[in-house]
């Protein structure tokens, strides 16, 4: 019997949600730890972007400044990466992690990398699902409407599909940002675990919101078998 003033499934949610709120804090502490740590090759994150770009032959891809902290990506569509201020400006260690890990990006896109094109197909449907799943979902839960409860769960997926193709596409990014600082000779030996500190805390994040979108579907799913 599901009993809408009380909703038991919520509890599913709570150790997603505190991997969640772990991966946020842990982020922003990573970072903000080794961008207090100055690289030795004494570049940008701006000049850094632009030296790897150009190298890879993508001297038509601007490197632009962009307001807000960790707001740093690489636009697609646009084919332009964004850096916030303490990347586009710093010489730290994280500012170097991250503008690398931003021109991985670029170079999964121009190397027509599999996983970030199905992503980038899956964006319309994922965005309107995002929006609209949960709406159709405890509509269709109210009004005993089990076509509008599946259709919500059908745009769920969607959305959860485009979190789950994320992790191998920014896994991927980061892997590429670690070789290239390592060819390009822009990290000490001792910089390196740092570097890989910074990418690791923001991948995290992405695995939490997979850990909580799933428990999300979960829900639902146990929400519409208990609607009776």
């Amino acid at each position: 019997m599901f009993y809408p003033m009380f909703d038991p499934t919520f509890i599913l949610l709570i150790p997603a949600l505190m991997l969640a709120l772990y991966a946020q804090q842990k982020v922003h502490s990573t970072f903000a730890r080794y961008s207090r740590v100055p690289a030795r090759a004494m570049r940008t994150g701006a000049q850094v972007a632009r030296e790897l770009l150009d190298h890879a032959g993508l001297r038509d891809v601007p490197v632009e400044l962009t307001r807000g902290t960790l707001t740093d990506h690489y636009d697609p569509r646009a084919r332009v990466m964004r850096l916030s201020p303490e990347v586009y400006h710093g010489t730290s260690i994280a500012a170097l992690a991250v503008a690398a890990h931003e021109t991985g990006h670029a170079l999964q896109h121009a190397g027509n990398y599999v996983p970030l094109a199905v992503r980038n197909g899956l964006f319309p449907v994922a965005n309107i699902g995002s929006q609209m799943a949960f709406p159709l979902f405890f509509l269709g839960l109210i009004m005993a409407a089990e076509p509008l409860m599946t259709l919500g769960i059908w745009l769920f997926l969607a959305a959860l599909a485009f979190q789950v193709i994320t992790l191998p596409v920014e896994y991927d990014a980061s892997s590429r940002a670690m070789r290239l600082l390592a060819a390009g000779g822009y990290l000490a030996a001792d910089e390196v675990p740092k570097a890989k500190a910074v990418l690791n805390a923001a991948a995290l994040t992405y695995v939490a919101a997979v850990a909580v979108a799933v428990m999300h579907l979960l829900r639902l799913l146990i929400l519409r078998e208990s609607r009776d």
